[in-house]
């Protein structure tokens, strides 16, 4: 290669960033950085379980605790069977400390309830979902909505008591609750146990009334108005202004209460339906009888008083026990009625006889007269009662049973004994011979009516031998007889006074005995009817007797 020939140039291609890229670099940092931002800013995904979707909009319902929005709903869907929805919601960032097993939701909308309108702001607005902030510890994300707002936040301050009743349907949620009128507290769950079959109805009492309730505590249900009628006439009772529209539960603590306050939460108390059924609670020991009545027990009901002598000594349990069987059918003459005798009504202490004395006491009793008759308690409502005394005059009886219960002597009441009386009346009335006494009066008066006639024909014949002029020339003492004659004889015509009193007498008699007819065969009919008069009302047929 010679010196003058030019050097061969050499290309390397340079790897080069081109300042262009740092552009679109920089807003995927960014948009990664708003990512991150957003996913830290969103909260927990919960669900809740709703009845139904009324008033809820995805992206537009919001929730709301206290007021201030928590979260949003995204999403509702049906349950695979369409027995409910679940509604998804995306949460705030700071709520996951609320979210805990004792979190509550429900729906805020227009309500009219037992306590009050509320939900009325829902009306522009539309209808939000409320939660209430669980103090729990275990966290949790799905939910089951309430079908009605809580009565108290699960930490307000105040006892929680459970009522058990054989039946449902006494109270419900929102109703008051109620000492010596005053509202202290709402009922504020109400569930039923499927295995004890009772009703559970859990109250909330609020702080400081909370110290009122004791263990010896009564619940007694409040109704509005109560009417009773019974044996004792008609007894209303209306409380407070509250519980005469919604009902509900009040308590008493008896006056010379022992008990201590109830400090455990959700401690169970029966619920009664009346302060009668608490004062019955009273009287648990107790003897049972029956009572053997041959006249009608219509008007006497179960729950019918026991009298001795106007004292309460025990109460009718069942009327009657039992139906005829088959074999005896109704040609039994006598009712079995179930009764008990207190011991707690018999003995003002408990220390003074045992079940064991009094039916020893009883039985003396028996052998000496103590016997039950029926006796009416209302006359205007037929309700009847029991009353017992001693009659000397009875005969001692033997103790006999009856289905496995000894037997209380009875005899017939004072109403039987009347009624009997009326009838022997009547059928003594009945045989005396009325009729053939009006025939005979008949036929006496149409033979004084034939006298008189006869009577009158010889006034007049007196009358015209006075006017004669032969009649004249008699002395004057013959004339003055004749006239005496004619005056008396004047006394005794029809136109007289005594024969027209006569005449009335006997026309106002027989029509007293024909208007009397119909009195007297009523009575013969039905006796009672002078006390009860005579409605025909039909007798109640037992719902197990019907097909």
């Amino acid at each position: 290669m010679s010196d003058n020939q030019p050097a061969e140039a050499k290309v390397q291609r340079l790897k080069q960033v081109s300042p262009i890229w740092i552009v679109p670099l920089v807003a995927l940092a960014i948009g990664i950085w708003m990512f991150v931002q957003y996913l830290n800013s969103q909260g927990p995904v919960i669900t809740i379980r709703l009845p139904n979707a009324s008033g809820i909009e995805v992206g537009k319902t919001a929730i709301k605790s206290l007021n201030v929005k928590v979260g949003v709903v995204t999403k509702v869907q049906l349950s695979k069977d369409y027995s409910y929805i679940t509604v998804t919601a995306q949460m705030n960032n700071d709520t996951g400390r609320m979210l805990k097993n004792d979190t509550l939701f429900w729906v805020v909308k227009p309500r009219i309830g037992k306590g009050g309108v509320s939900g009325l702001d829902t009306l522009l607005s539309g209808s939000y979902i409320e939660m209430q902030p669980g103090e729990g510890k275990k966290d949790k994300n799905h939910f089951v909505a309430l079908d009605v707002p809580p009565v108290a936040p699960a930490d307000a301050k105040g006892l929680r008591v459970i009522l058990t009743s054989r039946q449902a349907g006494k109270l419900g949620v929102g109703d008051p609750v109620l000492y010596d009128g005053f509202t202290v507290g709402r009922v504020e769950k109400v569930s039923f146990d499927i295995n004890s079959k009772r009703a559970n109805y859990q109250l909330f009492i609020f702080e400081p009334y909370d110290s009122l309730v004791r263990t010896s505590s009564n619940f007694i249900l409040a109704s509005g108005v109560k009417v009773q009628v019974g044996a004792e006439g008609f007894n209303v009772k209306i409380g407070s202004l509250e519980s005469l529209i919604t009902g509900g539960v009040t308590f008493t603590t008896p006056a010379d209460d022992q008990g201590t306050p109830q400090l455990k939460q959700k401690a169970y108390y029966r619920l009664y339906d009346t302060r009668a059924a608490v004062r019955e609670k009273m009287f648990e020991q107790h003897l049972d009888f029956v009572m053997l009545f041959s006249e009608s027990i219509r008007g006497l009901k179960a729950g019918a008083p026991i009298e001795y002598r106007g004292i309460q000594i025990g109460t009718v349990q069942k009327v009657p026990l039992r139906l005829p069987t088959s074999q005896e059918g109704f040609t039994s003459k006598q009712i079995p009625v179930l009764v008990r005798i207190d011991l707690g009504r018999v003995y003002d202490r408990s220390d003074e006889g045992t079940l064991a004395s009094l039916k020893v006491n009883l039985e003396k009793e028996f052998k000496q007269g103590l016997r039950a008759t029926l006796k009416t308690g209302n006359l205007l409502t037929g309700a009847l009662y029991v009353g017992t005394d001693v009659y000397k005059a009875e005969k001692p009886v033997k103790v006999m049973t009856y289905d496995g219960y000894e037997i209380f002597p009875t005899k017939p009441g004072d109403l039987a004994e009347v009624q009997k009386q009326l009838t022997n009346l009547l059928n003594k009335f009945n045989k005396l011979p009325v009729e053939d006494t009006l025939n005979s009066m008949t036929a006496t008066l149409k033979a004084s009516e034939k006298t008189m006639a006869t009577m009158q024909k010889t006034i007049n014949d007196l009358d015209r031998l006075l006017k004669q002029k032969d009649t004249q020339a008699l002395p004057g003492d013959v004339r003055a007889s004749l006239k005496q004659i004619q005056t008396t004889l004047n006394g005794f015509g029809p136109d007289a006074a005594p024969y027209q009193n006569l005449e009335g007498a006997l026309t106002r008699f027989e029509a007293v005995m024909t208007e009397l007819q119909p009195v007297l065969r009523q009575i013969n009919e039905k006796p009672n009817s002078l006390v009860f008069g005579d409605e025909k009302t039909k007798d109640p047929v037992p719902v197990g007797g019907r097909k």
